[in-house]
């Protein structure tokens, strides 16, 4: 009976089924015969794009993303997906990026049996039964629509070592520069900010610079290659969100792919240098915020679309002038480098590394149109805050 109600679930998904008629035909059911089904559809489906390239952190804001602060249900079942998954594998089995993004969610089984799960699940946030249903309905759905993306980290079971492609920035340098990026953002003085924001890119620089000149001298770069990782970049105005994370990436030796039906750009490079990308756009990312809540106009209805304007041109200057302030500064770490001469033919063969492995993942792309700029104000606000945070 029970693989009876699994077709009626997975009719309801396709659409064969009306969803309203399928939720009532669900609800009046045995609940034997629909919950087991039920948790098996969502548990399965989620496995599935597990093996298709999703990690925990990214189907949770995929899944958020697209059901929306109504739905919060949809987000917690997520979660107790990764928790049920992991179920079936030792921790030794499970990649240590995969682990962690589960930990951060706090995947862990609290359910009593898999066939009480809706049950308990309705209990524990407070729905009746046909709420339950429907959530997990709705969250199987969304799931459907997800594409296979790239497998960037071994689903659990698969490869329990992670590769490396080659030195992580130092846990002791990262201490430095989360420190001075947290004054940077804390301060309430611009020329406090740009000073400690200066000195954690110089850090970074310097480090960078490092570690590509011992690459190249004991051959590693010849053994090793570029990695990727997606970073979400969330509403609203995502688009200028991402146009900032590709001038970061640019000027710390990355490239990027935005994928804004899915949420999140793609970054390409080293290992220590996307470290040093994530660290700066968030910091960055902070910091633009905190300065375009200070300079934005009074909102109200009348003010709405100026408001939005302001915000969108704000950002758009900002991560202009931000990147050009990034490049001078990853300009003069490498002019003031004894080892320039060096250096040069070593970056040259990893940018190479780099692009070759962003085309293998994404062979066509196409290039994003620029945001328009519709207020002089959030522009001059824009670039003025950017002259604040400068990097030198």
């Amino acid at each position: 009976m029970n693989s009876e109600r699994r077709r009626q679930i997975d009719a309801i998904v396709r659409g064969a089924v009306a969803y309203e008629d399928g939720l009532d035909a669900l609800a009046v059911a045995p609940t034997a015969e629909v919950d087991p089904a039920l948790f098996a559809a969502v548990t399965e489906t989620a496995a599935r794009l597990w093996k298709g390239g999703w990690q925990p952190a990214e189907l949770h804001r995929a899944v958020v993303r697209r059901g929306g602060t109504d739905r919060p249900v949809l987000g917690h079942a997520v979660v107790d997906a990764v928790a049920a998954h992991l179920r079936g594998f030792k921790r030794r089995e499970v990649d240590e990026r995969w682990l962690a993004q589960a930990d951060e969610l706090g995947a862990a089984a609290w359910w009593s049996a898999d066939t009480a799960y809706v049950t308990e699940l309705a209990a524990r946030r407070r729905l009746d039964r046909v709420s339950a249903l429907d959530d997990l309905l709705g969250l199987l759905v969304v799931l459907a629509e997800l594409p296979a993306i790239e497998v960037l980290v071994p689903p659990p079971g698969t490869a329990p070592r992670r590769r490396s492609s080659g030195p992580r920035v130092d846990d002791r340098l990262l201490d430095r520069v989360r420190a001075l990026l947290a004054k940077a953002e804390s301060t309430g003085y611009p020329a406090e900010a740009e000073t400690y924001t200066a000195k954690a890119q110089e850090l970074i620089a310097r480090h960078s610079i490092d570690e590509a000149l011992l690459a190249g001298r004991d051959g590693t770069d010849a053994k090793v290659v570029p990695f990727a990782r997606r970073i979400g970049v969330d509403h609203p105005y995502e688009g200028e969100k991402a146009s900032l994370l590709s001038a970061v990436a640019a000027a710390n030796h990355c490239h990027t792919v935005w994928s804004p039906d899915l949420g999140f750009t793609t970054i390409f490079g080293f290992d220590a240098d996307i470290d040093a990308v994530d660290l700066l756009y968030t910091s960055l990312l902070v910091q633009a915020n905190r300065a375009m809540a200070r300079a934005e106009p009074p909102g109200g209805k009348a003010g709405r679309a100026r408001l939005k304007a302001f915000r969108q041109s704000f950002l758009v200057a900002y991560g202009v002038r931000i990147g050009e302030r990034l490049a001078r500064a990853a300009e003069a770490a490498l002019e003031a480098a004894p080892e320039a001469a060096d250096l040069l033919p070593v970056l040259r063969s990893r940018d190479e590394q780099v692009r070759e492995t962003m085309l293998r993942v994404f062979p066509r792309t196409v290039r994003g149109r620029g945001s328009r700029v519709d207020s002089r104000e959030g522009w001059e606000s824009g670039r003025e805050a950017a002259d604040r945070a400068q990097l030198r």
